[in-house]
């Protein structure tokens, strides 16, 4: 047993010393046999103790004996093999020289404090959730199978007692192998600032070493060799060639086949057998033919009543229908039936049909001949083709209904006019009079008497003068309405009363067709201040927005047609020297000296300045009959008498950017809103139609026009409906003058 017990020995404390572990130790002694226990307790008292030296040495050595031999050989042999033993150490201990044995204790070191190859043995359940383990006690195993009890756990109270008492809380952490709570050591501390603050572990490791440069950054070309390919090189191989030869006579001959074909068949094995269906209907498409996307010729309609051997009477043919037949003989389409119906006792009486062969031809030649394709059809829907419009209530304010109407003229009324303060209105009508209402309370304030009817009025703009412009027959009335401020009738009383030292002038021709002439007596009590007797009717008057400048339409007059007053001067003149076609009405420009001239089917637009047309407008309509501007000038509205609004964007285009068909009937008036983005038109179907009209400061954006409002209170009369709408300078209301005498308030 000497032997046996040795090698028990000597191997222990290689088991410690490899895992560090005294528990493994302590295993393993644990596991060791009763008799071999026995053994070591009788042959230890015989044993002498050898010397400290020997022992190390022969602990470091391993001695490997057959354990047959061991059972076999006696107490004999383990002497025998001690002495053997002592021979050999001290052969060992002869021949190792002062300096190999440093060299010797180095080598055994080199790898004493290397840990990469440790496993983590404190645990051996592996690297498993370790939250299994919550509702036990235990939370693993160890080296010896024996559960690893959970430590006892604090409630949050204990918790922090152990933080203000134990000084080493701080740098306690959790082991999750074995729940044991661990202090860091000062090194350990120092790892972990290290890494959270991004720097490498180790402290010694120097980051900023020299930079070797081994590798150069330049890229040199040195062939190996630079000799031009032989010719031989190019040429295939002729084995190659036999060899290719038999694959490609193999593929031919279908005795070899391709990875895909391979593929495909073995797809076709797993599916199994297909089934075709032998009587398809005629609707469905043959997925067997090669034409792709076919298209079934389409069939010929079934026979009617008329067809029958035996019809009934009402589709025999009669003399006056056999006449007709006869007749269209030269045209045959023309025909109802290409044949004439006749009647048979029975079906074997019907002989054969003589147009049987030639329709059968006409029939297959329709086939053959005529070209049948499928149509690509664009399904549009109307929702497409509507654009999405913001909703009216988003658009507020705006007007929704009447609140008043103003009634007192005795014929149509024509023209209406808002004071610049919005607090009075002037009308002009048929019945040859103007009358001045207060807005709010459409009470009738002043009436004046004309001699002729009133087409056009116009209140001057500037609010420091009380002027109102009447075109009424041939004559162009200044009046001076005394309402308002006391102030500035007075005033404008004193600019009108003296004539100002004219210098110059005026020609012949502009004195035949202009003269600016005092009202005395009656008419100059009513208010009338200057009249200014023209050669021809005036249609319309309009004012420039300095209130200085007015302008008259005169549509006879030819190239006299608009004449151009200065109030101050009390001068006229003619802007144009050449007629342009029959002008309907004119507009100044509220920001430039510009002037717009609308004719019948045009409007031009000229510098007043420069005296030249700046461009020219095509309305594509028949007839102009209004128009009016943007308070920024940049976007242009007009009405035509052929049922259509344009609206035109003159940074765009000389062309409508936008036509409306909102009327049923011709459109006699349209007008913008000074400061609301809104327009309304006025036509002969008695409907005022408030539209919103957004003019955008980004050049990029188009205008949004949206209508708004129909509003439909006017009486339709003689055919005439809203002659002209005019817009309140402050508020969101509309006024309208119709044909049925009376003056309307939207609000």
């Amino acid at each position: 047993m000497g032997p046996l017990k040795n090698k028990f020995k000597r191997s222990f404390p290689d088991i410690s010393a490899k895992n560090g572990e005294e528990s493994v130790l302590e295993g393993l002694e644990d596991e060791i046999p009763e008799e071999i226990r026995v053994a070591e307790a009788s042959d230890s008292e015989e044993e002498e103790a050898p010397d400290e030296d020997s022992t190390s040495e022969s602990e470091d050595e391993p001695i490997f004996t057959d354990s047959e031999d061991a059972d076999s050989s006696g107490e004999s042999d383990e002497d025998d093999s001690e002495a053997e033993d002592a021979e050999v150490k001290e052969e060992n201990t002869e021949n190792i020289l002062p300096g190999d044995e440093d060299k010797k204790s180095k080598e055994e070191d080199e790898y004493a404090d290397d840990t990469s190859d440790e496993e983590d043995i404190r645990n051996t359940v592996g690297n498993i959730p370790m939250h299994w383990y919550d509702e036990y006690k235990h939370i693993g195993y160890d080296w010896d199978a024996k559960q690893i009890v959970k430590p006892e756990k604090g409630d949050q109270l204990d918790d922090f007692l152990k933080k203000m008492e134990d000084p080493d809380f701080w740098r306690t952490v959790k082991d999750p192998q074995t729940g044991q709570n661990i202090i860091l050591s000062e090194e350990d501390i120092e790892l972990i600032k290290r890494i959270a603050g991004q720097k490498i572990p180790d402290k010694e490791f120097n980051e900023f070493e020299p930079w070797v440069d081994w590798f150069t950054s330049e890229v040199e070309k040195m062939p190996i060799r630079n000799i031009p390919e032989h010719k031989r090189s190019f040429l295939p191989s002729k084995t190659e060639k036999k060899k290719i030869s038999r694959y490609v006579h193999a593929l031919k001959m279908g005795w070899m086949k391709t990875k895909e074909e391979l593929d495909k068949a073995r797809a076709q094995e797993k599916a199994g057998p297909r089934f075709y269906m032998l009587w398809e209907s005629d609707n469905t498409t043959e997925s067997m033919r090669r034409i792709h996307d076919h298209v079934s010729a389409p069939k010929r309609p079934l026979p009617g009543h008329a067809e029958s051997y035996n019809p009934p009477p009402e589709y025999l043919f009669d003399k006056k229908e056999m006449r007709e037949w006869k007749r269209q003989e030269q045209e045959p389409h023309k025909r109802k039936l290409h044949f004439i119906p006749q009647k048979f006792n029975s079906l074997r009486e019907v002989p054969a049909y003589s147009r049987y062969v030639h329709e059968r031809f006409l029939r297959c030649l329709d086939l053959y001949l005529c070209p049948r394709a499928h149509r690509m059809k664009l399904t549009i829907e109307p929702e497409y083709l509507i654009p999405k419009l913001p909703s009216p209530k988003d658009l507020q304010p705006f007007p929704t209904h009447e609140t008043l109407v103003y009634v007192g003229h005795s014929d149509i009324v024509r023209t209406v006019s808002v004071e610049p303060r919005g607090e009075f209105i002037v009308t002009g009508s048929d019945d040859t009079s103007i009358k001045i209402w207060e807005v709010v309370t459409a009470r009738c304030v002043k009436t004046i008497q004309t001699k002729d009817i009133v087409r056009s009025v116009a209140w001057c703009p500037n609010g420091k003068l009380s002027i109102i412009a009447v075109a009424s027959g041939q004559r162009l009335l200044l009046i001076n309405p005394e309402t308002g401020d006391k102030l500035v009738v007075t005033k404008t009383d004193e600019l009108l009363a003296e004539a100002p030292e004219n210098d110059q002038l005026d020609p012949e021709r502009l004195k035949a067709a202009v003269q600016w002439t005092e009202p005395d007596g009656f008419e100059h009590k009513t208010g009338l201040r200057i009249v200014i007797n023209h050669f021809k009717q005036i249609k319309q008057v309009t004012w420039h927005g300095r209130g200085d400048y007015l302008a008259s339409v005169l549509p006879d007059g030819a190239h006299r047609s608009v004449i151009i007053h200065q109030l101050s001067k009390r001068r006229s003149q003619f802007p144009f020297s050449k007629s342009k076609g029959l002008v309907e009405c004119v507009l100044f420009h509220p920001v430039k000296p510009l002037i717009f001239v609308a004719t019948q089917k045009s409007i031009r637009l000229y510098d007043l300045v420069k005296q030249e047309l700046m461009k020219k407008l095509m309305s594509n309509s028949n007839w102009i009959s209004d128009m009016a501007i943007h308070p920024k000038g940049d976007n242009l509205i007009v009405s035509t008498y052929d049922k259509k609004i344009l609206w035109f964007d003159l940074d765009l285009s000389t062309k409508p950017y936008q036509t409306m068909r909102l009327h049923k009937e011709a459109v006699r008036g349209v007008a913008f809103h000074r400061k609301y983005p809104l327009f309304a038109s006025g036509g002969d179907d008695s409907s005022v139609i408030v539209s919103h009209g957004m003019v955008y400061n980004d050049l990029l954006q188009n205008p949004l026009i949206v209508p708004l409002k129909k509003l439909e209170t006017h009486e339709k009369v003689n055919d005439f409906g809203v002659f002209s709408v005019m817009w309140h300078p402050n508020q969101p209301w509309v006024f309208s003058t119709g044909g049925d005498k009376t003056i309307r308030l939207y609000t």
